[in-house]
């Protein structure tokens, strides 16, 4: 499985703005938000802000970058419904 991740920016409403779009083999699979200040001890942290196909209803936890996310997802994807 190939991962790719796309920076863009999110109007989140917050200032969770940092994202980036996850395709596993040229499908849009997550998008991911990098957690701001106003999250305290979490600032810093990803969160996905939506899954999809596999990881749908997945409960994601927050990540510490994006190594440790990208693992998460492979994981989730490969794994039998």
């Amino acid at each position: 499985m190939n991962l790719h991740l796309q920076p863009v920016q999110v109007a989140t409403g917050s200032n969770d703005q940092e994202s980036r779009l996850v395709f596993a083999d040229g499908l849009l699979v997550a998008i991911l938000v990098r957690l701001s200040t106003m999250h305290g001890a979490d600032a810093g942290r990803w969160h996905m802000e939506a899954g999809f196909g596999h990881i749908h209803d997945a409960i994601a936890p927050t990540f510490a970058d994006l190594d440790e996310v990208q693992t998460w997802i492979a994981d989730h994807l490969s794994a039998p419904l």
